[in-house]
């Protein structure tokens, strides 16, 4: 676990810890959840210094579109709140999708469930404990 003061100011949450843990963007992931056209929620897993391609998530989940989530739905699935949201340990098991740039990588960095709070895992590891599975959802 990698621990940092949070600063309740910060304009990106992945961000700050990328600068606080002195550690490379590319290796830092932000957790953020979608909503499908028929309300399910599934979680994408990109790098900090990314954006999700709904696009590409929807075809990595095999639907026709995704959006994020709204904030009540995250929380009351995940058990997190916003900035804190943990890929581990979430209240319901969603579908999970890790960018593939991670799967190269030896170790990546996600949040631990609260906001300062990073977890860092082997990419393999992550899909296997969350049962999900790596595609190129990162632009």
């Amino acid at each position: 676990m990698l621990k940092y003061e949070h600063d309740a100011n910060a304009a990106s949450f992945g961000l700050e810890a990328v600068e606080k843990l002195n550690l490379n963007a590319s290796s830092v992931f932000k957790t953020l959840v979608v909503s499908n056209e028929l309300g399910k929620l599934a979680v994408a897993i990109v790098p900090v210094d990314t954006k999700l391609s709904e696009k590409k998530m929807a075809k990595a989940l095999g639907v026709k579109k995704v959006a994020m989530a709204q904030a009540d739905a995250v929380m009351a699935s995940t058990g997190y709140v916003l900035g804190g949201v943990s890929p581990l340990g979430q209240k319901k098991s969603l579908p999970t999708v890790l960018d593939a740039t991670a799967e190269p990588q030896a170790v990546i960095y996600v949040s631990a469930g609260k906001r300062g709070l990073e977890v860092e895992l082997s990419p393999k590891d992550l899909v296997q404990l969350t049962r999900g599975k790596f595609a190129g959802i990162a632009i």
